[in-house]
């Protein structure tokens, strides 16, 4: 008996040194990052005694202009951290305005993520570390607060158009399980390189529709939130595929599969949930690709969505690769044409000031007032970035199926 006592003391000291192995015990300077102040200045700091050079780059910081494929682009400058005599670098902000930011430090020229912030966030093939300063109507939004919480869950369906089971997130608003009612759909679609979990993740998309809804300013709806990418069964390292590289240079994302094969989305979605099957109670929107797709989409089908939203979309864009579904790009402006002649409840464009696609949306609006064609528009500082599709989210939602 008392070597079986022995026995399984000396297996409960194992397990909890296991247990135990990730803790910190108190070694080395102890420091916080980030370390927000009362002013909202923020101080970084990376614990590092035997690196030659650390910096910091993050949208909290000033821009500046880079070119790329030619295109310019607004990117977050760099800048120097300062070590002190324990080997602890750091960097203090001026006070910055609430919002949610995302950064890296850059060690010896490798870019990491924060490792003294558990809070961090995967943007196609980058990690980021993230830091949410509230205290303003707009941010708080962004935030977990004391109301009534929907569900976010990730649920397989079968298209047939694809010829994959394919994955979407889908956010159920407080109360559907129990309420038995019906309700409005909106479609929400990423960019290029994203996929199903960007909008839950990045974008807040849970959180801001929880906070408007329990604020009465939104409808309660289902968000259904797809992955764009027609040639995906889901995001990377969550299908068959295995823990493949994420990668924005994917097949078939802008030739009009995934266009063709939305509709095995809709099929889905109206037979698997409670939701109202009308053009009044169903809302397309997206950002950048995600808003080429909810264009072409709508204007190829202007009896399913009442209800558009452009967020920075590629509005003109031609075909990506050759094949494909070139029928679903043509004739484009006498599509617009036939989409308004239906009375949609709300055409709704939205656009920084130094998105690099600007032109081809302020192109677009002057099709559309040159046609009388009625719009709502909102043009935010900024370019390509989600700081602006977080905006045009909590602006666009409270405006659907009133």
């Amino acid at each position: 008996m008392k070597k079986l006592f022995v026995m399984a003391a000396l297996c409960l000291t194992g397990m909890a040194t296991q247990a135990q192995q990730n803790l910190s015990w108190g070694q080395g300077p102890q420091v916080a990052s980030p370390d927000v102040h009362a002013d909202n200045s923020v101080t970084f700091n990376l614990i590092a005694p035997e690196a030659q050079k650390v910096q910091i780059t993050g949208d909290m910081l000033p821009t500046k202009k880079v070119e790329y494929a030619g295109n310019t682009y607004d990117v977050p400058d760099v800048v120097d951290l300062v070590k002190n005599d324990k080997g602890v670098w750091s960097y203090t902000t001026e006070p910055l305005k609430p919002e949610l930011y995302t950064y890296n430090m850059i060690v010896d020229g490798v870019k990491i993520i924060d490792p003294l912030n558990v809070y961090n966030i995967r943007d196609i093939n980058n990690l980021f570390s993230v830091l949410l300063i509230g205290g303003d109507a707009r941010t708080d939004l962004y935030k977990v607060n004391k109301v009534a919480h929907g569900t976010v869950s990730k649920i397989w369906y079968d298209s047939s158009t694809a010829g994959l089971n394919r994955r979407l997130t889908v956010y159920t608003p407080a109360g559907y399980e129990t309420s038995g009612k019906e309700y409005p759909v909106l479609y929400l679609l990423h960019g290029i390189g994203g996929d199903e979990n960007a909008w839950s993740e990045l974008g807040r998309a849970a959180q801001i529709l929880d906070n408007l809804i329990a604020q009465g300013k939104a409808e309660p709806m289902l968000v259904v939130m797809t992955n764009g990418n027609i040639s995906q069964e889901a995001c990377p390292g969550e299908t068959s595929e295995g823990f493949r590289v994420p990668t924005m240079m994917l097949p078939q994302t802008m030739e009009g599969s995934f266009e063709t094969a939305f509709p095995d989305v809709v099929k889905f979605i109206e037979k698997t949930y409670r939701v109202k099957k009308d053009k009044a109670h169903r809302a397309i929107a997206g950002l950048s690709m995600g808003g080429f797709h909810s264009l072409f989409i709508s204007i190829n089908n202007p009896d399913l969505f009442g209800y558009v939203g452009l967020f920075s979309a590629a509005v003109d864009q031609q075909q990506r690769s050759q094949g494909g579904h070139p029928e679903i790009y043509a004739d484009r402006n006498a599509k617009i044409d036939a989409l308004f002649a239906k009375n949609p409840n709300l055409f709704w464009i939205g656009i920084g000031k130094t998105d690099f696609l600007i032109k081809n949306n302020n192109d677009l609006r002057a099709y559309l007032d040159s046609k009388h064609h009625k719009y709502t528009y909102l043009e935010t500082e900024g370019g390509h970035i989600w700081r602006n599709w977080r905006i045009y989210l909590s602006e666009f939602t409270p405006q659907l199926f009133k």
